[in-house]
């Protein structure tokens, strides 16, 4: 009997280069995350095997051993499977990963953690500035009062995923000395001080990044991005932070619902997933 396989042949640009070692990424990693795009699109579907491990080299201009630490990773995340002797193949229930944020209301962190994943920042902005007149508005204070602006480069799994920037009453966070903002919440540090987001009113729209964005999330210039701007509340209704993030378009989607008025709630424990590609 005939047994099905395809090649690996994404590239991550138009040069032509599958791998590519200027990347900041390593190249195993790279070759992890081409892989599993091909088994997002559906080009590799489950059973299916894939082409011997002298051709997969040859495709993505790496080493046998670069090739099999990609490969035992996507085994051990139980997306492909080992068969001695025979290759390897598409696990019967890999399905293309979830790129869907929950619209529960929750952190960066701890969507990651949910998933298993590991999240990580790159800093990019970390101080205090008084409130100018926009900010004063959504935040209502007095422009002037001071805000502390925190923003980052979002990755999970050293993916990058976001560029996250936040602005935040300064008096809400205390003494911050010595927090490292590459791994550390922002919404644990609020719950440390007894404040607890509970809601966050947000706008989504869709735009190509810029020269800069594409640069800290590793795009081209031109490419989709969703960008997301919300202000959250506490109990009590008062704001307490804006954000604008910024998605890169294809590395998830955001799922949400509608119900007419006195239909039922969907059930609050439906799973909503996220998962990087590269």
């Amino acid at each position: 009997m005939h047994e099905e396989w395809t090649q690996v042949t994404l590239t991550h640009d138009s040069t032509g280069a599958p791998i590519q070692a200027s990347y900041p990424e390593p190249l195993w990693i790279q070759a992890v995350h081409l892989i599993r795009a091909q088994i997002d699109n559906g080009t590799l579907k489950p059973g299916m095997r894939l082409a011997p491990e002298r051709e997969l080299c040859q495709q993505l201009g790496i080493s046998r051993v670069t090739l099999r630490k990609a490969l035992g990773k996507l085994v051990e995340d139980g997306v492909l499977s080992a068969s001695h002797g025979r290759g390897w193949y598409v696990s019967k229930g890999a399905k293309a990963a979830g790129k869907e944020w929950p619209n529960s209301l929750e952190s960066f962190s701890e969507t990651a953690h949910r998933m298993g994943l590991t999240p990580t920042s790159t800093l990019l902005r970390a101080e205090q500035v008084g409130a100018s007149l926009d900010e004063a508005e959504l935040l209502l204070i007095a422009p002037g009062t001071p805000l502390f602006h925190l923003e980052r480069v979002r990755l999970l799994d050293d993916v990058p995923i976001a560029l996250d920037a936040t602005s935040i009453l300064a008096t809400q966070l205390g003494d911050i000395d010595g927090v490292d903002f590459t791994t550390a919440s922002l919404y644990e540090l609020l719950r440390d001080r007894g404040i607890e987001p509970v809601r966050a009113d947000a706008t989504i729209e869709a735009k190509s990044a810029s020269a800069h964005e594409a640069e800290l999330l590793l795009l081209e210039a031109g490419k989709p991005l969703l960008v997301m701007r919300q202000i959250a509340f506490d109990e009590l209704e008062r704001p307490l932070f804006t954000s604008t993030i910024r998605y890169v378009g294809d590395r998830y989607r955001l799922k949400t619902f509608f119900a007419r008025s006195g239909s039922p709630a969907r059930p609050a424990d439906e799973s909503r997933i996220i998962r990087p590609r590269g």
